[in-house]
């Protein structure tokens, strides 16, 4: 059974950086970077082979929760995400909505190259 996330226990703040398109006016579109930054839950993955493996590699996986929003709906893979306190980058592998559709469950690594 799931553990029941409430928004108090979003302790930590990331700042993700979105590339999105927006009209140029002559039937184009400009890629202008969105950054913002959002309350987060970081959980710091332990279990199977596969973690042991990338930890022994140098990588950290984690799984980040962040409540829904109009600005974390943009979030994809090819998003950058940043812990706006401790500076350590993580490269996002997925980004899935929880059960109740109020938060974002989003899969990353820490220590790989951006």
């Amino acid at each position: 059974m799931a553990v029941k996330l409430s928004s108090g226990a979003l302790h930590h703040s990331m700042t993700f950086s979105i590339i999105t398109e927006v009209p140029d006016g002559n039937n184009g579109f400009d890629e202008v970077p969105l950054d913002f930054t959002t309350r987060a839950n970081i959980r710091y993955l332990r279990g199977g082979e596969t973690v042991q493996a990338s930890r022994l590699e140098g990588k950290q996986p984690v799984v980040v929760t962040v409540r829904r929003s109009s600005k974390t709906i943009q979030i994809t893979p090819d998003s950058k995400m940043k812990n706006a306190r401790t500076g350590v980058q993580f490269n996002i592998r997925a980004v899935v909505p929880t059960e109740d559709r109020q938060f974002f469950e989003i899969t990353a690594e820490s220590g790989v190259a951006t």
